[in-house]
């Protein structure tokens, strides 16, 4: 493939090939990386997200929407979407997290018929909003990143999982069919939640992001990245906090069947970080490599129509 087109002073493929992409390995742990993770999760089972429900016109003929309010740790308010078919049985149930943009609504074209899909916004972010943290994606990456316990994407992390608290409180029937699916900011989220989470079954991640910091940060790039690299810049100690928060570290704790969409240019995501995601899961898993991730191109439409074609045939066996 000829590179493409562009304006960014980086080449968004970093010098890399497929080939070389595939070599990619995650960083090295620290030694208490699970526990770390294990005893969130722990702790996040014992509560109670208590969903609310309100009816929301209907997009689709034969689909219901509501908008949830559930509670998440340390007592956030969570905003969400809920989308299921009017009538008839339910058969799987979907955790669909969003990029760093956030959502104004549900995805209306994902190929689930008989599936209740939930569309919950990360703390902060869209129905989520919750000053003083931004939700300006520059900002929203660094709350309270020199704290390991307490940076932002340990209690998004959290949100998905109480996500699937909801999803099961809702539909009780769907235990053991519930599947998760992530692009970008939510991929990466979605890699640091299946480290440990028990109850989903299969995922999806598309362009994930946070995957081998060590490297990342020595890559130059737009958006949330650069953001981070701009603060490692002046705080060394960064890594302290975000050895635990490395996606690719956490991928390799994953023990579910996994469809990763990775790109080989991508000036937001850094290709070797999704990468490194992908390389680290040890179970059974398909990759879908993609010509260009955050980025707009001739073939954009039919690599995104391809991509959600297989997407579809992999959760048919949730």
């Amino acid at each position: 493939m000829p590179p493409f087109q562009h304006s960014f002073p980086f080449d968004p493929s970093y010098g890399y090939t497929l080939e070389t992409l595939l070599e990619v390995q995650p960083p090295p742990a620290p030694a208490d990386f699970l526990q770390f993770w294990t005893a969130r999760y722990a702790r996040l089972l014992e509560l109670d997200p208590n969903p609310q429900l309100s009816l929301c016109p209907s997009p689709l003929p034969g689909m219901q929407l509501y908008l949830i309010r559930y509670t998440s740790s340390g007592g956030f308010d969570i905003g969400a979407w809920l989308l299921k078919p009017q009538y008839g049985p339910l058969e799987r149930g979907m955790v669909v997290g969003h990029g760093y943009g956030g959502r104004d609504g549900p995805d209306l074209n994902l190929p689930f018929p008989r599936a209740a899909l939930l569309f919950p916004c990360f703390r902060g972010i869209s129905l989520s909003k919750h000053p003083p943290i931004s939700s300006d994606p520059n900002f929203h990456v660094l709350h309270d990143i020199d704290q390991p316990g307490k940076y932002i994407l340990g209690g998004c992390v959290e949100d998905l999982w109480l996500g699937v608290s909801v999803l099961q409180r809702l539909f009780p029937e769907l235990e053991g069919h519930i599947g998760y699916m992530g692009r970008s900011f939510g991929g990466g989220i979605g890699a640091l939640a299946l480290a440990v989470e028990a109850r989903v079954s299969r995922a999806h991640l598309c362009v994930p992001t946070f995957g081998n910091y060590p490297l990342r940060l020595t890559l130059p790039t737009q958006g949330s990245g650069e953001a981070v690299r701009n603060y490692a810049k002046l705080h060394g100690d960064v890594l302290q906090t975000l050895q635990y928060y490395d996606a690719a570290t956490a991928a390799c704790h994953i023990k579910i069947p996994m469809h990763i969409a990775a790109a080989l240019f991508d000036p937001v995501v850094a290709p070797p970080g999704q990468f490194a995601i992908y390389n680290a899961i040890q179970t059974a898993k398909i990759l879908f490599p993609l010509e260009a991730g955050h980025f707009d191109f001739a073939g954009l439409a039919q690599q995104e129509s391809d991509l959600l074609e297989q997407v579809g045939t992999f959760f048919e066996a949730l």
